[in-house]
């Protein structure tokens, strides 16, 4: 499946106000399931010493799958194509990677 596949499959799902003109939405539910990602990583390093179970990995995943269709929605108010996206963000990284500053903060260099 490519990024514009799943983009245009999981807006059939999409039901929230104003669908079509709120970005604002997607953007607050992306900030709560990225808080429940990292709420699960907690837990791996506080309750398993930091040994990922089977059953943590699923959580996770499915976490991850809400963080994305988030995302996913957020593009779609803007626009804006996932395919674009991560097109993009892996010219920058290649890019500084074969400029050796690949722990830079810059996002445009």
């Amino acid at each position: 499946m490519t990024f514009e596949e799943y983009q245009k499959e999981s807006r059939r799902t999409a039901k929230y106000p104003n669908i079509g003109s709120n970005f604002v939405y997607p953007t607050l539910g992306l900030s709560g399931e990225s808080g429940e990602v990292a709420e699960k990583v907690k837990k791996i390093i506080r309750d398993a010493e930091g040994v990922v179970s089977e059953e943590a990995r699923t959580a996770i995943q499915k976490e991850l799958g809400d963080v994305l269709w988030y995302l996913s929605q957020i593009a779609t108010e803007l626009k804006i194509s996932l395919d674009a996206v991560a097109e993009e963000n892996l010219k920058k990284l290649l890019s500084r990677l074969e400029r050796d500053v690949i722990s830079g903060s810059g996002d445009d260099h």
